[in-house]
């Protein structure tokens, strides 16, 4: 006879508004909480990779919210896959519940604990968390997945209504909380990584903080966060890709709120459904271009640009300001992440995926849909991309986003004295700061954009014919 169930965090660490969480606790026996740190996930990753400081510090939080109502978090460290139908035996749990997790790699894991429960004579229950419409609730007229954003954004806004954006109330259900207390959770060290390398603080208190912060903002989102050098943007994309904040909450907030800047954020909240879909449907896109033309591009692959271009040293200011900021701070600016994608692949041509990998290294918000998505849009290669004959232009997207060099002086210093029009483009200056040597003080451009520009678009349009 089994007495108790399990609750799975995953890409959802908070209590508030928790699909599965909610469904645990209204199932009648006492649910125990247990996160994992996944040994087939950290093996991969750097010992200075910043997203384990900050699901560790989420996970305290966690653990504080819970003892404080008589219960606890277990935190355990192992292959998950293992773990979890491990601790359902140890603990005699009738059913594991956790939120649906949409990438191949945790499908696969997912289908894996599902197997070994049933086993078990156990269950697996998966409940939509992250994402306001999932898998096939969104389709064309003709059973299909969009392909399209546009049309898929009108469907999705005709659709939603207040059941959607529906708040789940687990606070008044947290009393179905086992009453008992686990071991200490794994240290950073004893995990295999670095402490103090994240500057955004992890949990919900700090998502909320954020958010009420930007709440103050969004009439201005439009217009302002195009600007890397303004704060313009709501910073809670690393909170929303580990699920310290609700979706449903965001979303309820924007649609109340109206206007153009609550419409144009409510936009980018519909992007990251479409986004989960498109990898739902189409796991394929992960490894290689959505569109079957472009999986053939002979790219150039100068391992000495992709260098100089991750390490920000590519001679164009602008691009190497946002790779240096992303460096620094595991952060990059939307915008910006747009014109280093576009150059890495249409002025260096470089294939989009090393681009990706990259980012996926280092961005404390990665995600892989987002991230797929995003890379495979600037590279013309994904579903409704940037036609391949649309290629930014880095000094004029330079001067128009940060068009005093603000963001530039900042995370490129050794060209602070330029003045404003002269920064976006020193190869041009005709009065340079005195002392200043480019070359010596700053890389010479790593290319002609023009130039590179005729390249991009004679390899794309080849694939084209």
């Amino acid at each position: 006879m089994s007495n108790t169930n399990i609750f799975w965090f995953r890409r959802d660490l908070r209590l508030d508004d928790n699909a599965a969480l909610y469904h645990a606790l209204k199932a009648g026996k006492p649910v125990r909480c247990l996160f994992v740190f996944d040994r087939e996930i950290l093996d991969e990753l750097a010992a200075d990779d910043r997203r384990i400081d900050f699901i560790w510090q989420s996970i305290a939080e966690l653990r504080q919210e819970l003892s404080r109502i008589g219960s606890d978090l277990h935190v355990a460290q192992g292959r998950a896959s293992d773990v979890v139908p491990a601790l359902a035996q140890q603990w005699q749990a009738d059913s594991v519940f956790a939120n649906r997790d949409y990438e191949p790699a945790a499908r696969v894991r997912d289908q894996h604990v599902a197997e070994q429960l049933a086993q078990q004579g156990r269950q697996l229950q998966l409940f939509k968390d992250q994402v306001i419409f999932e898998t096939d609730e969104i389709l064309t007229t003709t059973r299909r997945p969009y392909t399209v954003f546009t049309p898929y954004k009108n469907a999705w806004l005709k659709k939603l209504d207040g059941f959607y954006m529906q708040a789940y109330p687990t606070h008044q259900y947290l009393q179905h909380l086992d009453r008992w207390s686990s071991s200490p959770t794994p240290s950073l060290e004893e995990l295999g990584f670095k402490a103090g390398l994240v500057s955004l603080k992890g949990g919900s208190h700090a998502a909320q903080q954020l958010f009420a912060d930007f709440c103050q903002r969004i009439t201005h989102y439009k217009i302002w966060r195009d600007y890397p050098a303004t704060k313009g943007v709501s910073y809670l994309s690393t909170h929303l890709r580990f699920g310290t904040i609700s979706l449903r909450k965001l979303v309820q907030f924007a649609c109340l709120q109206g206007g153009e800047g609550a419409d144009c954020w409510l936009g980018e909240l519909i992007w990251r459904d479409f986004y989960q879909q498109l990898i739902w449907h189409f796991p394929i896109a992960a490894g290689q271009s959505f569109k079957e033309e472009y999986r053939q591009l002979a790219f150039e692959n100068r391992e000495e640009w992709l260098i100089a271009w991750q390490e920000g040293r590519t001679g164009y200011p602008i691009v190497d300001a946002a790779m240096r900021q992303l460096n620094q701070s595991g952060y990059m600016h939307n915008r910006l992440r747009m014109i280093t994608a576009s150059f890495l692949v249409k002025d260096l041509l470089i294939d989009w995926r090393k681009g990706e990998a990259y980012f996926a290294a280092k961005l404390l918000d990665f995600d892989l849909a987002a991230n797929n998505g995003g890379w495979q849009w600037a590279a013309s290669t994904g579903c409704d991309a940037q036609p391949y004959f649309r290629i930014f232009n880095p000094v004029t997207q330079s001067a128009k986003f940060d068009p005093d060099g603000k963001f530039i002086r900042r995370y490129v210093p050794e060209l602070a004295q330029f003045n404003d029009k002269d920064i976006h483009a020193p190869w041009l200056a005709k009065n340079p700061p005195m002392g200043f040597q480019l070359g010596r003080d700053y890389p010479k451009p790593l290319v002609d954009h023009a130039e590179q520009r005729q390249k991009a678009l004679m390899l794309f349009g080849k694939n084209k014919e």
